[in-house]
């Protein structure tokens, strides 16, 4: 067996620029998805891993694995969300919770309120993910009904959401970045609201503005009540429908792992699927597995009540997968801990070491397709370094959460920019300049470590 040799920038450059170039070709000049794309950049790595750097298929194929392994836990729950939004379209809950929506907001407030109940939410049960599957796909259709653009709302969900599951003890990631430091929980999240808290003003500024350009313009009472009138007259609506996202979360808040919180929400939706729409046995495994649909004859309902279904997220499984096996090959046989090496060759000054940090998460999330890793394999390259230059564990892992976490919803391959787009229906380029929160937080992140703002050293711990 031939001695493994170390993977140099060349490689990783090689790989990059040939996956660069196949989703260019792909995606902008074929009108591709990006799944092929992808699919020629994980076998370049392949062949790069095999031929140059003297890996067997079976180390190859080990690393493919365990890259998709890091997220399986994401992909059930992307499949399981599936089923949930399929029986939740055919109970009427998602109608209802738009019928009743269209009543009680406005559009002047629209984008701010959305934004508030996200955080609320998220904050509460910690995942960016649920809030998006339950609440966030009835504000999809309220602002819809409004006349706001998709984008501006889904801009809003995302920013709601990822402030809560950012800020709250109950996420995932927020436990994973100070664990990747070498920091506590808590300490992580307190350190955190200097930059969390202006991005958050920030964003609210934001919307406010956009919302007030609505007020007027959007707002069209006949068309409201034609959606309305459509949804009253396809579906039994009944307040008692907005039960099964509320049990979701309070499931959640109470400690119960998402996948059998989720499970019990398409449970409940399956059952009153039938309670309140007389729907048989056949018409709610239908809906669990190939979505639901209506026809109203008022196109913006029909095109809102569509969607769902186990089978609705395999594109988006099948997208992950791809990227994960991409990103598992580099981050096995080295490539992306030299990318991180040259990097920090630049990076001489804590602003630039901040900088290099968050500039390194946006890559592997975009080479990688996952956030996980975005997290993680920075936080290895970087934690010695901090270490050195005298800097406390909160640097970097308030650093990992705003360029690993926030900007993963951002590309369309990643597990969380997937998951946002086929749960709300907005591409992410729609609603990328529209998510202030997740793009201001890395900024101001950057601009405090140039400036020495709240830049806390070992010594002061």
């Amino acid at each position: 067996m031939k001695e493994k040799k170390q993977a140099t920038l060349s490689h990783a450059l090689f790989t990059i620029i040939v996956l660069i170039a196949s989703l260019f070709l792909g995606i902008v000049t074929f009108g591709a998805d990006p799944h092929i794309p992808l699919l020629v950049g994980v076998i370049v790595a392949g062949a790069v891993a095999i031929f140059a750097l003297n890996y067997t298929w079976e180390e190859v194929e080990s690393s493919i694995i365990d890259g998709i392994k890091l997220a399986m836990q994401a992909i059930l729950i992307l499949m399981i969300i599936g089923t949930l939004v399929g029986t939740w379209l055919l109970s009427g809950t998602v109608p209802t919770l738009i019928y009743y929506g269209l009543e009680i907001l406005a559009p002047g407030i629209f984008l701010i309120a959305t934004l508030l109940i996200c955080s609320i939410v998220a904050l509460s049960i910690g995942s960016s993910w649920t809030t998006a599957a339950t609440i966030g796909i009835a504000l999809i259709g309220v602002g819809t009904g409004f006349g706001l653009p998709a984008g501006a709302v889904a801009g809003a969900v995302v920013s709601g959401a990822y402030f809560g599951d950012k800020m709250s003890p109950l996420s995932d990631t927020t436990n994973l970045s100070p664990a990747m430091a070498g920091g506590e929980l808590f300490t992580h999240i307190k350190y955190m609201m200097w930059t969390t808290a202006p991005a958050y003003v920030i964003s609210l500024i934001f919307f406010g503005v956009l919302g007030a350009t609505y007020t007027t313009e959007a707002l069209d009472p006949g068309g409201i009540i034609e959606i309305q009138d459509a949804l009253s007259g396809a579906f039994n609506l009944n307040p008692l429908l907005v039960i099964p996202p509320l049990l979701v979360i309070v499931i959640v808040i109470f400690k119960v792992p998402a996948i059998p919180g989720l499970l019990a929400g398409t449970i409940l939706g399956g059952i009153f699927a039938a309670i309140f729409q007389g729907a048989g046995m056949t018409e709610i495994i239908d809906a669990a597995h190939y979505g639901y649909a209506v026809d109203t004859g008022v196109e913006v309902v029909d095109e809102l009540i569509d969607g769902g279904g186990l089978d609705y997220m395999m594109w988006t499984v099948s997208l992950i997968i791809i990227a994960l096996s991409l990103g598992g090959i580099m981050e096995s046989t080295g490539m992306l801990k030299a990318i991180g090496a040259f990097v920090l060759k630049f990076a001489k000054g804590t602003g630039s070491l901040v900088l290099a940090t968050i500039l390194s998460c946006i890559f592997i999330n975009l080479v990688s397709g996952d956030q996980y890793l975005a997290l993680v394999v920075p936080g290895r390259m970087y934690k010695t370094t901090y270490e050195e230059r005298g800097l406390s564990p909160r640097v970097l892992s308030r650093a990992l959460e705003g360029g690993g976490t926030l900007t993963s919803p951002f590309i369309p391959w990643n597990t969380c920019g997937a998951f946002m787009w086929s749960v709300l229906g907005v591409h992410p380029f729609a609603y990328a300049p529209f998510a202030v929160f997740n793009y201001t937080v890395p900024i101001i992140n950057v601009i405090y470590a140039y400036i020495g703002f709240r830049i806390e050293k070992l010594d002061t711990e």
